[in-house]
């Protein structure tokens, strides 16, 4: 087989037997150990052969989605990250370097995310049925890097920690006006209302999630301090003292990376903040991964430290802080995982076997993505002006202890109430 021969010559790890579809095998990796190989991966037809060889980054996932590749000993997650184990020296071939080249001309397209796009493409991710997402996120749904502060940390611990800390460098006061920009479920918004006592305006482009969360509030009794809007940030006038991005940079596309941080300014007041949350890398620009945008995220894509930066620096605001997140989304997309995996059999019964294979992959290869290769999350606390923080981190340190992590778990005390909420029942409270 002609991966065998380019695995041979990466020398992964782990030893990993590889069976073609006349039922041959040959085993790959390194011989440290000689007993049985520890891994094995059939693969079911000549073509997926040659695109594994070809296009690494796009055909794993797709034979696997499509059920022409499977793991017939140890786990998916397992091979991923053998896999990611030599990635560095599979990206420096030949062959990968000209894909890795042909992606990059292609972003500005790739990444031309105007707002008929955004919605399409939001559409595309969010627009299935809730359920699927109760069977792995937290009860509040939170669908982002949480935050393992202790070892033992539990999904619902981090991500209550992870909304925790990012209120600490909001530097609330109450009756404060705060933009959630990306509002996802809600969670965030009521939970900054909650326990901060101000006013939240929460946007986002999905029908479903926009309904979701209007349910939330009006159930929370928080239906008249926060506001949830179905609409794109690039329509809201503004200003707000606060405004918070978790999860939505990466959708911005790098050709509106100025539009977006000069946007950011009109939306504060003089004397506000901005805290954005982004999954990055900590490698130079780069095109997108090619199987999540086709499959998962379209439109997305992690930008590098620098070229954000960039925009930010074009665009005038202080950078008054900046925290780089390692393995924090490793060990969250861990649990996500587990999750998944114990909830399968319903997600099969709702979207069949080849959505469950394709979210199997997504899952592991994001991990593995954290764990081995070159993606981080960052958090940007952006300022108009220079003194609009302490000149020292103490204030975050005092309000996370001020705060113990328990109060920023749902405001349903865990329970996972909202599975009872049908999108199409009429909405209370103000959806404005």
């Amino acid at each position: 087989m002609l991966i065998a021969a380019l695995l041979r010559q990466l020398d992964p790890p782990r030893r990993i037997e590889l069976i073609d579809p006349r039922g041959a095998s040959q085993v790959v990796g390194t011989d440290h150990n000689r007993g049985p190989p520890e891994l094995a991966v059939r693969v079911y037809d000549q073509l997926t052969d040659l695109s594994r060889f070809l296009r690494p980054d796009l055909a794993w996932g797709e034979a696997y989605t499509n059920g022409r590749l499977t793991v017939e000993r140890g786990t998916l997650r397992e091979v991923l990250d053998a896999l990611g184990a030599v990635e560095a020296r599979l990206s420096a071939r030949p062959v990968r370097r000209l894909s890795s080249g042909t992606a990059k001309l292609w972003r500005a397209l790739h990444m031309n995310n105007s707002i008929a796009r955004v919605r399409r493409h939001v559409a595309h991710h969010y627009d299935i049925p809730g359920e699927i997402y109760d069977l792995f996120l937290d009860a509040d749904r939170q669908y982002s890097c949480a935050y393992y502060a202790a070892p033992g940390d539990t999904l619902e611990t981090a991500q209550a920690r992870k909304k925790r800390h990012i209120a600490a460098k909001l530097l609330l006061e109450p009756g404060q006006r705060v933009l959630d920009i990306g509002s996802g479920w809600g969670g965030l918004a009521l939970y900054l209302a909650r326990e901060f006592d101000v006013e939240v305006v929460g946007m986002t482009l999905s029908p479903e999630r926009h309904a979701y969360a209007v349910e939330r509030a009006w159930r929370a009794g928080l239906a008249d301090r926060v506001h949830f809007r179905l609409c794109d940030y690039r329509h809201e006038p503004g200003p707000h003292d606060r405004t918070v991005s978790v999860g939505m940079f990466e959708h911005v596309g790098a050709p509106h990376y100025l539009e977006f941080f000069s946007k950011l300014g009109v939306l504060v007041t003089p004397a506000g903040l901005s805290l954005v949350h982004s999954v990055g890398r900590r490698a130079p620009k780069s095109g997108p991964n090619p199987w999540l945008r086709k499959y998962i995220f379209p439109g997305a894509y992690a930008p590098s430290l620098s070229e954000t930066l960039e925009a930010v620096e074009r665009s005038g605001p202080w950078t008054t802080d900046i925290e780089i997140l390692r393995l924090h989304y490793a060990d969250t997309l861990r649990d996500w995982a587990g999750r998944f995996a114990a909830g399968r059999p319903q997600a099969a019964e709702l979207l069949g076997e080849r959505f469950c294979r394709m979210w199997e992959f997504y899952l592991a290869a994001s991990e593995m993505s954290f764990r081995r290769l070159h993606q981080m999350v960052f958090q940007l606390q952006l300022s108009r002006q220079r003194t609009a923080v302490p000149l020292t981190r103490d204030y975050m340190v005092d309000t996370e202890r001020s705060w113990p992590a328990e109060h920023a778990l749902a405001a349903d005390g865990g329970e996972a109430v909202w599975q009872r909420f049908e999108p199409s029942k009429p909405e209370r409270g103000d959806a404005a």
